[in-house]
């Protein structure tokens, strides 16, 4: 049952992906929204607390250039790190609150085990989505809402 509500989710996400796709109107490739899926959860401690991290993919990780995911030093910084990459991603609840970022990933197949935690005895939200922030192009590509039980 699960199985198929996640493909049913998919399926559907890349349709909607292809269909408003092709309506842009500037000058930037036209770039599929990310299609998210939960691969896993894993249990770990930090700082005394016990987390349960759940694990996502990007289902289309290889339709996005390397160039996105290339060290922008001239572009604002992420904290400290005055290398980090020219596309951000952050994971949002389905009300869209913020719940983790990375600023430092190196290229498309970093998509493939991106993450959020949750101190373990804490209810997750019940969908998450990602935004990925080309901060070079102003462009935001966002995800479906995936689901955070396997």
């Amino acid at each position: 049952m699960k199985t198929s509500r996640v493909l049913t989710s998919l399926i559907a996400s890349v349709l909607l992906a292809v269909a408003i796709g092709g309506h842009t109107t500037h000058a930037v490739p036209v770039l599929p929204n990310p299609v998210l899926y939960l691969t896993g959860t894993e249990f770990y401690t930090a700082n005394g607390k016990n987390y349960v991290r759940y694990v996502y993919d990007v289902l289309n990780k290889d339709a996005y250039p390397n160039e996105m995911f290339a060290a922008a030093p001239a572009l604002p910084p992420c904290g400290s790190n005055t290398k980090a990459s020219r596309t951000w991603i952050d994971f949002f609840d389905q009300r869209g609150k913020r719940l983790y970022g990375f600023c430092a990933l190196s290229k498309p197949d970093d998509l493939g085990k991106i993450w959020f935690a949750v101190e373990d005895g804490v209810l997750p939200p019940s969908w998450v989505y990602i935004e990925m922030n080309d901060r070079q192009t102003s462009t935001t590509y966002k995800s479906n809402l995936a689901d955070t039980n396997l």
